[in-house]
């Protein structure tokens, strides 16, 4: 074990493991809200600001698939404080940057930190936490992440106003040195056996995959005709190198992606449900600022104290969702709470200069609030059925999707709105431009019902306490629940 004094509960290690968490999230929140005047700083259309983010997902889900094996092979507690340090180098530099392709640059750098800093946090969780306390384990972990969200649409509309884009990133460096003492003091340097050899052959084919997914979608989703023949050839080599990483595979003794996890019934319907989800997640932090900020002309200010609406009712959510997971089960939870959460989602769609701020603010509300609750459920569920010696591989493969998805949600709304100003003749975004990217993307959530219908009626129900009734509707009775 470690040298480190007797581990806190897992409130407390979920607390600071959420604080790697919080950095992050501040940091993607801040950065959507300064997208505009980034883009006028830099020279760019503000469409081409999307590469800023994509390239720091794709980083993420670049390097994730390698998480689990190197938290294996040097301890949970150096990987997750070296990540923290390379995060916050890749911070001050994005703060330096004269220029989108070194912003760009930069940005791959804090993808490098940020794809150990979560899976293996998330990682230190699941093997130290009772399956029992799973559920209140993982709300103890979002909430801290999801402060970030919340503090960062304000703070960044503040400092684009009233300051200078660039402290967005020097925020880093303070939360960064203090999460670095905190896991030096407090938590464990949890591994598991010792990790066969490193797929060096698959995590190439990965990359390449993955790399060439993202930046053919990304370009894609410019909307220029000139990159055209560029994106189809990206896009075919990532096609390409994924059918070749699929057979290597199948294979290999210990794949860096091991795609045999999707035949675990919960783990596999939370993947592809989660994926469907998150393609919304990514999109709206995107299209919302930049909504506000093109279509309503609002300041950087005014559009971050509206947009920090949804990451509040992320959070009182968290007080509920163990209550709500008990009565209901994961099944019945996911599959209509996906409908409610896509359809106030939707609503965003209908948003106009004439709407009372409060009553954006009221749907923004409550499309967090239940957005939290679909997140949560699926980050739980997945690894009601995984065997522990099977964990580290879980986390990296379902991080890997995760992160995937939140870069194709951008890809995706990116790409509609590219397409709706060129149907509609417009000289820039208009607000029916971004009325059409709102409906495309969340036309997609809508799918999560169905494949969420699919999960067992007792899915988890060793997490939750949840016993359903064989003919049961909603309704908890005596029914026993599977070791």
């Amino acid at each position: 074990m470690s040298s480190v004094r007797p581990a806190p509960g897992f409130r407390v290690t979920a607390v600071i493991i959420a604080s790697a968490l919080f950095m992050e999230q501040l940091d993607a929140t801040v950065l959507t809200t300064a997208l505009p005047a980034m883009a006028r700083s830099f020279g760019v259309p503000p469409l081409h600001m999307s590469a800023a983010l994509t390239s720091y997902l794709l980083a993420l889900a670049m390097f994730i698939p390698a998480s689990g094996w190197f938290a294996d092979r040097f301890g949970a507690r150096r990987m997750f404080r070296a990540a923290i340090a390379v995060f916050t180098l890749g911070s001050m530099l994005c703060g330096q940057a004269p220029n989108l392709p070194f912003l760009v640059a930069a940005r791959l750098l804090q993808g490098l930190g940020g794809a150990m800093m979560v899976p293996v946090g998330r990682l230190v969780l699941l093997r130290t936490v009772a399956r029992e306390d799973l559920v209140a384990a993982m709300a103890w972990f979002t909430v801290p992440a999801l402060l970030g969200p919340v503090v960062g649409p304000p703070l960044g509309g503040f400092l684009v106003t009233f300051a200078s884009w660039r402290w967005i990133f020097y925020l880093n460096v303070p939360i960064g040195i203090l999460g670095i003492s905190l896991v030096t003091r407090y938590i464990r340097d949890v591994r598991d056996e010792p990790p066969g050899p490193f797929d060096l052959g698959g995590f190439l084919l990965s990359c390449v995959a993955l790399s060439c997914l993202m930046f053919g979608l990304e370009a894609g989703s410019r909307g220029g005709g000139t990159a055209l023949p560029g994106t189809a050839a990206a896009l075919a080599a990532g096609v390409l190198a994924g059918a070749a990483y699929l057979r290597h595979a199948a294979g290999a003794s210990h794949p860096i992606l091991d795609v045999s996890l999707m035949r675990v019934r919960t783990f596999g319907i939370s993947v592809v449900g989660g994926s469907l989800t998150r393609i919304t997640s990514g999109a709206l932090p995107f299209l919302l600022p930049l909504m506000l900020q093109l279509g309503f002309g609002l300041s950087a200010a005014r559009s971050g104290l509206i947009t920090f609406c949804t990451a509040a009712g992320s959070i009182l959510m968290k007080m509920v969702t163990p209550r709500i997971l008990r009565r209901f089960g994961f099944r019945a939870t996911l599959t209509w709470n996906a409908m409610i959460a896509s359809s106030f989602l939707a609503v965003c769609a209908t948003f106009r200069p004439g709407w009372p701020v409060l009553c954006i603010n009221a749907v923004l509300l409550a499309g967090g609030f239940f957005q939290s609750l679909q997140f949560t459920a699926l980050n739980t569920v997945a690894y009601a059925d995984i065997p522990q010696a099977r964990m580290s591989a879980a986390t990296s493969f379902y991080s890997t999707f995760q992160q995937l998805m939140l870069s194709m949600g951008i890809c995706i709304a990116s790409a509609a709105l590219a397409l709706s100003i060129r149907v509609s003749g417009h000289a820039g975004p208009q607000l029916s431009d971004f009325s059409a990217a709102f409906l495309a993307v969340t036309a997609l959530s809508f799918l999560a019902a169905p494949v969420c219908a699919r999960l067992p009626a007792d899915a988890g129900a060793g997490m939750t306490g949840h016993r359903p009734r064989e003919a049961g509707v909603g309704e908890m009775s005596r029914g026993a629940s599977r070791a």
